[in-house]
């Protein structure tokens, strides 16, 4: 009922009155009346619609109650499933299990790890099965464009392609199509949906752009009920894992079409349904691999990154992947600086031990392995094969230099190191640490995930919350802008800075995490991430980014102090001028619609002057983007004065 009401999963109205209707507590139509009273005054700041929606499911409740028949004796069929597969390693079985059964206090603590360390992977174990309606793949409308796998918060939609001859002994009813690159005729592509992990959120849907031709409401994928596809699913999930992961070596890392080929280390986290903030740890993981080293601060990402007793980071087939940490709201920027300093002098002292050890080692090894460039997926994974010859050639001694080499062997790789959190803990309360590390220069990547609010700890205004929003600490809305973080950053000059959101250009999200990571100082994204508490239908999250940016809102560029050694412009503007209203883009989320309720007057004062401002901040980006190298210091100076 609350699906055709609109109000999708939320039934706390219509339970509430067929408490009341049933129980006897209060005469029914008192009840009824106070119900509905309470109603208006709990969803008025969210708008008439909302009101009469829950009205509509009061009086739909009592239309539609009727009773149950009991039978005296249970005579179904239906067996109860264990809460994690007997296929499952004995850890996650003995320990994992009964915790997820809240049985955890019956555990002894021998049954724990000495050490407080925990199975990575472990989420791929806890099927959920909490959607209603899961995605459902037309292989025959599908453009194979990888537009639905990256926008999944989740990581439930992969695509593999594979020759055909693995097709044999499928399930009777997996799907698979003619992948749609020349040049693989005897290959085939799939997309599979992991069903049981399905958090229902439909924004794959919506991300969609293939539609029959026959029907427009139908895509190449469409939401339908999830118990009607759950045993074929399974079935198809099952085989869909035998199948081989695409060589990272011949995959496109270029655009969205060739990373949706490459294999998820973020998977099936406990993040809200939409959410805005995984799907750009999950690109992390897919692009970086095993080479990511993270450090995360308290907030969404620690909750959904490592709530007992599953973690949603994992390994790939070869047992290699992000090494992930949590800090302090207060230090994350300087726990991360550590991670290079310490990174940096081990790999200083593994190279030292390999020259000393060349003569055991052989003068060759040693040489490629020092010089080797580390750029490409190529250039790593011969880079993995000459230390794992190198792993090879010191056993059997008791040699302390060869013994310490061993233990150092694997910084001789690469290592990528990302700081991530939230705006409440870069714009915030982390923001002094954050700008000392902005300062230092050292190989660094920073992630922010800008839900313009402390989204974890309750909704409460943060340095990144924008004019004219609601929130708490902001109830009459916030009276002045949101801090320019990424102008702060550029006006250092030596730091690579880069403004992203997924649902408006995804293509521009991916060059600016790959040309992050590449740049050998420090880096900065700032990305839009839309979040509940916004108070808008996650489901079109990403459509409501897009508006952010159309709006001139949130602009996207990227600026890359290496342009300007090559006598470029640094800065580049990747979006085009505002092109709607702000308030086209505002008034789709509560947090600021419901200002127009309670304070209309100073909610038509607030946006008047946010569109003023982002019309002006736009001015400022459009400068800088027109100015030659030559002038670009000038443009520095003017940032910072």
């Amino acid at each position: 009922m609350a699906s055709s009401l609109g109000l999708g999963s939320r039934v706390n109205t219509i339970l509430q009155t067929c408490f009341f209707a049933l129980s006897g507590v209060m005469p029914r139509d008192k009840a009824i009346e106070a119900i509905k009273r309470a109603t208006e005054k709990t969803y008025a700041r969210k708008g008439k619609a909302i009101v009469q929606k829950n009205f509509a499911a009061i009086d739909s409740a009592l239309a539609n109650l009727h009773e149950v028949r009991i039978p005296a004796k249970a005579a179904g069929q239906r067996i109860r499933l264990t809460l994690v597969p007997n296929t499952a390693p004995d850890f996650v079985r003995n320990v994992t299990a009964p915790i997820l059964e809240m049985r955890g206090d019956t555990l002894p603590v021998s049954a724990f790890p000495v050490d407080g360390t925990y199975p990575t992977g472990t989420t791929k174990y806890e099927k959920r099965n909490i959607a209603d309606e899961v995605p459902v793949w037309e292989s025959d409308l599908c453009i194979q464009c990888g537009q639905c796998a990256i926008v999944c918060p989740h990581s439930v939609i992969r695509a593999k392609y594979y020759d055909e001859s693995r097709l044999a002994g499928s399930p009777a009813l997996f799907k698979a199509a003619p992948i749609n690159a020349r040049g693989y005729p005897d290959s085939r592509f799939t997309l599979q949906v992991y069903v049981e992990d399905c958090t229902g959120c439909g924004v794959c849907v919506e991300n969609c752009p293939a539609h029959s031709p026959a029907d427009f409401a139908v895509k190449a994928i469409n939401m339908k009920d999830r118990l009607e596809h759950l045993e074929t699913g399974r079935e198809s999930v099952r085989f869909f894992e035998t199948l081989p992961w695409a060589d990272r070596t011949r995959v496109n890392f270029a655009n969205v079409r060739g990373v949706q080929f490459l294999e998820p280390l973020f998977e099936f986290s406990s993040a809200c349904a939409g959410c805005g903030e995984t799907p750009y740890l999950k690109l992390l993981s897919q692009l970086f691999g095993e080479r990511l080293q993270i450090a995360n601060a308290t907030g969404c990402s620690s909750i959904y990154g490592a709530s007992m007793p599953t973690t949603p980071w994992a390994a790939n087939a070869a047992g290699r992947g992000p090494a992930w940490a949590n800090s302090l709201f207060e230090d994350n920027a300087e726990f991360g600086l550590g991670y290079r300093l310490a990174i940096d002098s081990q790999t200083a002292q593994a190279r030292a031990l390999a020259q000393k050890l060349a003569p055991r080692i052989g003068e060759d090894l040693v040489t490629a392995i020092l010089q080797a460039p580390q750029v490409t997926e190529s250039d790593f994974r011969v880079q993995r094969q000459r230390v794992d010859a190198l792993k090879s050639s010191l056993t059997g001694t008791t040699d302390p230099d060869v013994a310490n080499l061993l233990a150092l062997a694997d910084f001789l790789m690469r290592r990528s190191v990302w700081i991530v959190g939230g705006d409440g803990w870069a714009y915030d309360i982390d923001s002094g640490g954050l700008d000392h590390v902005l300062s230092a220069g050292k190989d660094v990547n920073i992630l922010v995930l800008d839900t313009e609010v402390y989204s974890n700890t309750g909704g409460q205004a943060s340095k990144a919350t924008p004019l004219g929003a609601t929130a708490k600490f902001a109830a009459a809305g916030k009276t002045i802008p949101r801090k320019d973080l990424a102008l702060m950053a550029i006006a250092y000059g030596s730091v690579y800075v880069a403004q992203i959101a997924m649902g408006a250009n995804n293509e521009q999200a991916l060059v600016a995490m790959r040309e992050a990571e590449a740049y050998s100082g420090t880096s900065l994204i700032l990305a839009y991430s839309q979040c509940i508490a916004h108070g808008t239908d996650l489901r079109h999250g990403m459509k409501q980014a897009a508006r952010a940016v159309a709006s001139g809102y949130w602009p996207l560029f990227r600026f890359d102090p290496t342009m300007r050694e090559r006598g470029m412009n640094p800065f580049r503007l990747d979006s085009p001028r505002p092109r709607i209203p702000l308030a086209e883009y505002r008034y789709n989320e509560v947090r600021f619609k419901s200002l127009t309720q309670t304070h209309p007057d100073a909610a038509k004062r607030m946006l008047d002057q946010a569109q003023r401002g982002l019309e002006e901040r736009y001015r400022v980006y459009e400068d800088l983007a027109t100015r030659d190298g030559s002038r670009f210091e000038l443009a520095s100076q003017d940032i910072s004065s």
